[in-house]
């Protein structure tokens, strides 16, 4: 499993979102000047992240995005989950697509992967935002 760019983005907007976190709506332009990562990108990974439930927006002059819930709601997994689809190590584990492996009833390996899977889930599941803000993990 790698995380993507788009996943480790979204990961430092959140970050973000909420060290800046003073109830405001942030602006986009703030933001991507912050992370040093383009505008366009931002807005499409903040789309993602929008639909998803994790922020509030607001137009206008004083409009942008903040967070809907305090940082100690969103865990690293549900966020990596958002952006990447999934994180599953194998194809066969990979529940947003509808591939079904013939081999699954005899394959040696595929224990393996699902406790790896479990393991990688639960531990990014045990973390949150506000975890990587104090610097507690």
């Amino acid at each position: 499993m790698m995380i993507s760019t788009k996943g480790r983005y979204a990961l430092r907007i959140m970050i973000d979102l909420a060290q800046h976190n003073n109830n405001q709506f942030l602006s986009l332009n703030d933001v991507a000047q912050r992370q040093n990562i383009s505008v366009k990108y931002l807005e499409s990974i903040v789309a993602t992240l929008y639909k998803a439930g994790f922020l509030e927006s607001l137009r206008g002059k004083k409009g942008g995005y903040r967070l809907k819930y305090e940082p100690s709601y969103y865990t690293i997994g549900a966020i990596l989950q958002t952006a990447e689809g999934t994180l599953a190590p194998v194809t066969c584990l990979d529940k947003t697509k509808n591939f079904v492996c013939d081999r699954s009833s005899n394959c040696l390996t595929l224990p393996l992967w699902q406790k790896l899977d479990d393991v990688v889930n639960d531990y990014l599941e045990s973390i949150t935002l506000a975890d990587l803000i104090n610097g507690t993990v």
